[in-house]
């Protein structure tokens, strides 16, 4: 092409010499795009908006676009770049009256073997399609639809499932029909990947068409992919399933849909049963409560104890979801009879992601089934996944205490499940110790305050003389948690005098325990509480017998020195520090002099 020879000959020039330098952001575009280097060629298609602007529409449409129809032979992430932009290029070649100039390289684009630089190149497509006119639609883009979706290859014909939604709603009735029956032809297409991108797409285009066709030519199809011989298939076809649901009247579903979904519930590939499960309240919503009533309790109970775990386990995850949206005049009987038999099975289930699955939603029912049902029903099995050895179960019961709070109040709380947790604290085992530790805070943020210090603080304070470091270290971690959600003056009131007791303990463990102690809560408590209370204690402690406190002492005066005074730093910490500066230890001399220069004591 001759604009390609000028270009090539184009030199840069200073600006306004003859008016040749407009040719220079294409060269460098040019020479970029030719590059070996990859970085340098996605660079400059990076950079496309700005040359098309530099270029003006115009030569945009004529000499940068075929350009880039003619290069599309490039790593995928240059080409993924480039469909990126093109979807955005509409102002940059004219305006809505030339949008229809992007559908060339797009279209290449979207035959392309790598998914993503297609899937990107679709969604381009999609985007720039609303900017075409009725008549542009016609005349450029549905042709360019037809041409995709009768391609040789079927990366071309799995593009094309995702445009046809977009033209159908603005074109005319003949060329409306010409769409149903190129979509119609991909559903049965002979190669599985075509069939799964027109699954996918089968809601999506249901939704824009005229009822009577989804009746005429959407519900045989879904009928029909819905029984593929591919699993990867149907499995898509369920999630059809849900928008086909919405659109079609009450009276019709029983005939045209809930045949395809019984069967799709009792799949003999677990896939397809796992979407089911996972779609179970989007199915439940779009069907209505007769059908629900009649089919989908009996279809639910099934998939909560299907032999394949993750069936079980996405089946769990909406157990209360579907309890919630059952209808209000039979709930509680239709969970008592149907639902609850089974979720007492899964709370023993082999599978610890099924049992995870269960007790994150678990205890919402409370809230559906009322107090009585609660403590009757409920509270034993949250008792048993409070025992279990799973921490992942444990934690959601923990996690989610505040909706059986609100059931049945914390006194029968405490009677029931408080027993449960102080006996995991106090467990022989110090990893059940150390697990329950780290939910203290969000239990303490449920239960309040008051509940906390009559129940839970004991606990807290007993871990600090744990003979596992391990528990000593989480628990001195936990208490700055508890400080920072119950504040400064509960600290002092609760926390400060125990901790502070502990440095006369004749364990020299323990006395080091209330130096780490103070290092967490100096700055949660705040200037007043560490200078008044806490300092005077770590000052007395660097007299300590044993070297390993003493150097602790240090450490913990370098830590909290940034919440003391300059005051309280010169006159009280700086003549400690230079004591111990001069010990015989050498780690205490260490740490000393690192304090002292670090807070600048010098």
């Amino acid at each position: 092409a001759p604009w390609r020879i000028g270009i090539r000959t184009a030199e840069p020039k200073m600006a306004g010499a003859d008016g040749d330098d407009s040719l220079y952001p294409i060269a460098v575009l040019i020479d970029e795009l030719r590059n070996e280097d990859v970085q340098l060629r996605l660079n400059s298609i990076k950079k496309l908006s700005t040359i098309a602007l530099a270029l003006g529409v115009e030569r945009t449409r004529t000499e940068l676009l075929p350009f880039l129809t003619d290069t599309i032979y490039d790593e995928d992430e240059v080409l993924l770049a480039l469909a990126e932009q093109l979807g955005n290029f509409t102002m940059l070649v004219g305006g809505p009256e030339y949008v229809h100039c992007l559908l060339p390289p797009l279209e290449s684009l979207a035959t392309v073997e790598e998914t993503v630089v297609r899937d990107k190149a679709v969604e381009s497509l999609r985007k720039i399609s609303q900017e075409h006119s009725p008549v542009d639609l016609e005349v450029h883009f549905e042709p360019l639809v037809k041409r995709l979706a009768s391609g040789d290859w079927f990366t071309s014909r799995t593009s094309a499932c995702g445009l046809f939604s977009v033209c159908y709603p603005r074109v005319s009735s003949t060329v409306k029909a010409e769409i149903r029956q190129h979509f119609r032809t991909l559903c049965s297409d002979d190669t599985p990947m075509v069939r799964r991108a027109a699954a996918s797409k089968l809601g999506e285009f249901a939704k824009v068409l005229e009822l009577d066709y989804v009746k005429s030519d959407i519900i045989p199809l879904f009928t029909a992919l819905a029984s593929d011989e591919q699993d990867s298939v149907r499995l898509l076809a369920v999630e059809a399933c849900v928008s086909i649901a919405t659109l079609l009247p009450q009276e019709d579903l029983e005939t045209l849909v809930m045949p395809t979904l019984r069967q799709a519930a009792e799949d003999k590939s677990w896939r397809v049963r796992y979407m089911v499960a996972d779609k179970f309240s989007e199915l439940q919503k779009a069907v209505g409560p007769e059908i629900t009533k009649n089919d989908l309790v009996p279809a639910f109970q099934n998939l909560l104890k299907d032999c394949e775990a993750e069936v079980r386990a996405a089946a769990a995850n909406k157990v209360k979801e579907f309890c919630e949206n059952l209808p209000e005049d039979g709930r509680e009987t239709i969970i008592m009879t149907h639902i609850l038999p089974c979720v007492k099975e899964l709370v023993s289930d082999t599978n610890q992601h099924v049992k995870s699955a269960l007790a994150s939603v678990i205890m919402g029912l409370s809230t559906i089934l009322g107090k009585d049902n609660t403590i009757e029903h409920l509270l034993p099995l949250f008792l048993a996944q409070l025992k279990d050895e799973c921490p992942e179960v444990r934690l959601n019961i923990i996690s989610n205490l505040d909706c059986v709070n609100e059931v049945i109040g914390i006194r029968q709380l405490s009677q029931s499940l408080l027993p449960a947790i102080v006996e995991l604290a106090e467990d022989a085992k110090w990893r059940v110790r150390l697990a329950i530790i780290e939910y203290m805070p969000l239990l303490a943020g449920q239960l309040g305050v008051e509940f906390f210090d009559e129940k839970l603080n004991s606990l807290c304070m007993a871990w600090l003389v744990d003979h596992v470091y391990a528990i000593r270290e989480a628990a001195t971690c936990n208490l700055m948690k508890l400080v920072e959600k119950f504040g400064a003056e509960w600290a002092q009131n609760t926390i400060v005098p125990k901790v502070l007791g502990m440095a006369n303990d004749p364990n020299y463990l323990h006395r080091m325990t209330t130096l780490f102690c103070i290092n967490a809560l100096s700055e949660a408590c705040g200037q007043e509480i560490t200078t008044k209370h806490m300092l005077p204690v770590v000052l007395k402690m660097s007299n300590d017998q044993v070297a390993n406190v003493r150097f602790n002492v240090a450490k913990c005066l370098q830590k909290i020195g940034p919440v003391l005074d300059n005051n309280a730093l010169q006159t009280e910490v700086k003549p400690v520090l230079e004591k111990l500066a001069a010990d015989q230890d050498m780690d205490v001399k260490y740490f000393a002099q690192e304090a002292i220069s670090v807070l600048a004591l010098a």
